[in-house]
């Protein structure tokens, strides 16, 4: 097992500290990067509905827009709007500040436990396993990424491992030229509240999708102009974010400068634990 000790510093991280009644602030994380990475915004913002909600509750989607990119230097400070408290379900708003400005909306529901019907997508077959699959830092080093090591220290608590594209590693699909498949996990133990399953799991959910939208075009991605629009998590089961989930990535369209990127999530034993969704902007430099 690795050193816990990145792990520790992500729990601390997300655990957004209270300053009235539904209003939160999120430190940053110790990075050079000029701007915050998404997943820490989102994880954040998550963390600071849930405070909000009756622990009865479950989290189960959210739906949310980058606005602006987040200062590393300065605490981003969390609004909560109680939107509705219902027999089944809650839902929240927040709104992420920083120097007076939003730079971040989410919106999540969350729902009480019940039974009913049940069915799922077949996971891939003939996936390889983790150990097999190659790290995804070192392949960003090797492809001439200038943001590697930051991205490395940075990604300190997830483990990735890259498994191929729809361009090199992966059979081919003419009915999806653009696919990705990766094993991730938190590389540590996590304790066993399931909301920090959930805000680890939206932190590392926002590390490839975007590179999911180039896979099907040789072009490297240091001469493309990337970032974050929009962000939507469903979440179908509950699942440990510290073991290995296996992240299915397609992009059925790119058009206008931008790609969307649609993302199955399963646990090693095959079982469909979330569905994410992003789209963002792919401009070729000139």
């Amino acid at each position: 097992m690795a050193d816990n000790a990145p792990v520790s510093d992500l729990v601390s991280l997300l655990d957004v500290e209270q300053l009235d009644v539904d209003l939160y602030r999120g430190r940053e994380a110790d990075t050079e990067r000029p701007r915050v990475y998404g997943g820490q915004v989102a994880a954040q913002a998550l963390i600071a509905g849930v405070r909000t909600v009756d622990p009865a509750y479950v989290t189960h989607s959210l739906h949310s827009y980058f606005l602006l990119p987040g200062d590393t230097s300065v605490p981003i400070i969390y609004d909560v709007e109680r939107i509705r408290d219902g027999r089944s379900f809650a839902t929240r708003r927040v709104v992420a500040r920083q120097h007076g400005r939003p730079i971040y909306y989410l919106t999540a529901s969350f729902q009480r436990a019940e039974d009913g019907f049940e069915h799922q997508d077949v996971m891939p077959a003939d996936v390889p396993p983790p150990e097999q699959g190659l790290d995804l830092v070192d392949l960003m080093r090797k492809a001439g990424n200038k943001d590697s090591d930051q991205l490395a220290k940075e990604w300190g608590a997830l483990e990735a491992r890259h498994l191929g594209t729809s361009l090199r590693g992966l059979p081919a699909d003419d009915s999806r030229p653009a696919r990705a498949r990766m094993w991730i996990r938190i590389n540590g133990r996590l304790s066993d509240d399931p909301v920090e399953h959930l805000a680890a799991f939206t932190y590392a959910s926002d590390m490839s999708l975007l590179g999911a939208t180039l896979s099907a075009h040789e072009t490297n991605p240091s001469s493309v102009q990337m970032a974050s629009l929009d962000h939507t998590i469903w979440f179908h089961r509950p699942f440990r974010a510290d073991e290995w989930w296996l992240y299915d990535q397609a992009s059925p369209s790119a058009s206008n400068s931008r790609g969307l990127a649609l993302a199955r999530v399963f646990t090693q034993d095959g079982l469909l634990v979330a569905t994410v969704a992003q789209e963002g902007l792919i401009r070729q430099r000139s």
